[in-house]
Formats: C-alpha cells, sequence, structure tokens
C-alpha cells in the first residue's frame, strides 16, 4: 500500500520528510528520527506486523525502527498484483492452483 502522499507535518506528506528530499533538507540524524516515527505511525494506525522500508536510501539507516524490515523495490509489483488477483493468494496468504488455460485458438475447432 502506497502512503506516501498522506499529510504528516506541516502541510507536508510522508514522502517530503522520509524520502530523498526529507533526507537532503533535514540532513541523515533528523531524517532517520522521521523514518522511525513513520513507520510507527504505520504499524500502529494499520495495525500490520510489520512495515517495510525501502527505497535506495534505506541503506543509510543504521538500525531499523521497531516493527520494521528492509524491502526491496522490485517486489512491490509483485506484491500489488497477489493483492488483487484471486487467482495467486487469498487473505489467508494461502496460495491457490491457477485454473487452467485453454491454449487454442479463438474461433479454433476442436475435434474429440
Amino acid at each position: 500500500m502506497e502512503l506516501a502522499h498522506l499529510p504528516y507535518r506541516k502541510g507536508r506528506t510522508y514522502e517530503d520528510y522520509v524520502g530523498r528530499h526529507g533526507l537532503e533538507r533535514l540532513g541523515k540524524k533528523r531524517w532517520r528520527r522521521h523514518v522511525a516515527d513513520v513507520a510507527e505511525r504505520l504499524k500502529a494506525a494499520l495495525e500490520a506486523d510489520d512495515v517495510v522500508v525501502g527505497g535506495g536510501n534505506a541503506k543509510l539507516l543504521k538500525t531499523l525502527p521497531p516493527g520494521a524490515r528492509r524491502g526491496d523495490n522490485a517486489n512491490a509489483f509483485l506484491g500489488g498484483l497477489r493483492l488483487w488477483d484471486d487467482r495467486l493468494a487469498h487473505a489467508d496468504g494461502a496460495r491457490r492452483a491457477r485454473p487452467a488455460v485453454s491454449r487454442a485458438r479463438p474461433g479454433a475447432r476442436m475435434t474429440p
């Protein structure tokens, strides 16, 4: 779930504080404090098991906030697809077999 554009502080968004521009504007020390604060707020608000901290600057965190883990942005698309495609996942996380897909061309005659 992408929440970076939600309001955070002083008319700015989460992204304005924990994104690249926030790092440049605030410096590493203050940026790290905001990353920890945002992760804690998101975890509490969404009742999440963990918050995934991604992006290139995640490597600049000395320690991860409690309840956070590093994630690769390459996994974001696949995770989003799994959330919306019933053939790939259920709410309980169990995978379900994909239905068989016919390989016949549209309009082709099928012979027994």
